[in-house]
């Protein structure tokens, strides 16, 4: 192997010593060096560009609550020479700081057009020229006071699947959220929604972000809950029960054929081991001479059972007197 390497090596000297390889290498040499002059040029040439600066609050003090929304980031355009907004365009780009006390003016945050450009030509340097910015100034504001926890109510309108049920309450991850104003909240706010949740042919558990309805001047804390929606299968069951007799006179006996009923169900799954108390009955007062059979009532059904049908629905009789 090493001798078959120094062969190569001794040719690809021996290609390189010749004239035709001394050309390629001076024919290389050229294009390196154009290539150089290339970029010096490119980097000199004037262009305008547009950045997503993301925006940083710092030194707030833990008392303050700020009310207004602060954007995420800034849409800057600016104008100036390729090598000034090289170190911008590789990589994340770095936040751009508003000390908070530097800008408290009057119970509000503010940064007005004239400052928020002097900022700019700080962070991109005095050659870069600002063209626009989106926004073009900053006013939030804030309070020291405590905030007022409410209840927080879940707005959802949801429909399972065929054969699935929604098998539990609709709950956020929490309860309640915390208000903070600059005013006195009306005393009448007590809870807060969500935005309306509108989901069908769920075959699953599921689990939405969900924002908090918003209120103009409020800050609410949490703004964004996580909703959960409990679905489950429906299964299907059978059960015999015993036909029992309401209303029957003493020293008379009234016997049914068949003597049960099969009542057929839907139950979710969770609940499918779960037994519920279920009866079936025929009233005496029903009996007619007219009448040869007598309907079959069945007790109130768990809430859990759904779909509930039972068979037969009338019964055949013969009466006894025990005396």
């Amino acid at each position: 192997m090493n001798d078959r390497t120094q062969r190569v090596q001794r040719k690809v000297t021996a290609a390189l010593r010749s004239s035709r390889g001394q050309n390629v290498l001076l024919y290389l040499l050229f294009v390196a060096v154009a290539f150089v002059f290339w970029v010096f040029l490119s980097l000199d040439t004037e262009v305008q560009r547009d950045f997503e600066l993301p925006v940083e609050l710092a030194d707030v003090p833990d008392s303050v609550t700020v009310i207004g929304q602060v954007p995420p980031a800034l849409g800057v355009s600016v104008k100036g020479k390729d090598s000034q907004l090289l170190r911008f365009l590789w990589g994340k780009m770095s936040p751009i700081k508003f000390k908070w006390q530097e800008n408290v003016q009057d119970a509000s945050f503010v940064i007005n057009k004239p400052r928020l450009e002097s900022r700019l030509r700080e962070y991109f340097g005095n050659g870069v020229q600002i063209i626009s910015c989106r926004p073009d100034s900053l006013r939030l504001s804030f309070t020291s006071q405590p905030g007022v926890k409410v209840k927080l109510m879940v707005q959802a309108d949801i429909h399972p699947n065929l054969q699935y049920i929604v098998s539990g309450p609709i709950k956020a991850d929490v309860d309640s959220v915390t208000l903070y104003s600059v005013a006195d909240l009306p005393r009448s706010l007590k809870f807060v929604s969500t935005e309306p949740i509108v989901k069908s042919d769920l075959n699953d558990t599921m689990r939405y972000e969900v924002a908090v309805k918003p209120i103009s001047g409020v800050r609410i804390i949490p703004d964004k809950v996580v909703v959960t929606v409990p679905v489950e299968p429906l299964i299907s069951r059978k059960r015999n029960v015993r036909i029992d007799v309401n209303n029957m006179p003493e020293g008379v006996s009234l016997i049914t054929f068949p003597s049960k009923v099969e009542i057929s169900y839907l139950v979710p799954m969770s609940a499918y081991n779960d037994d519920y108390q279920m009866k079936a009955y025929v009233d005496y007062r029903n009996v007619k001479p007219s009448r040869r059979k007598l309907p079959v009532t069945i007790s109130a059904v768990p809430s859990v059972y759904h779909n509930v049908s039972f068979s037969p629905d009338s019964v055949d009789y013969i009466i006894e007197n025990s005396k």
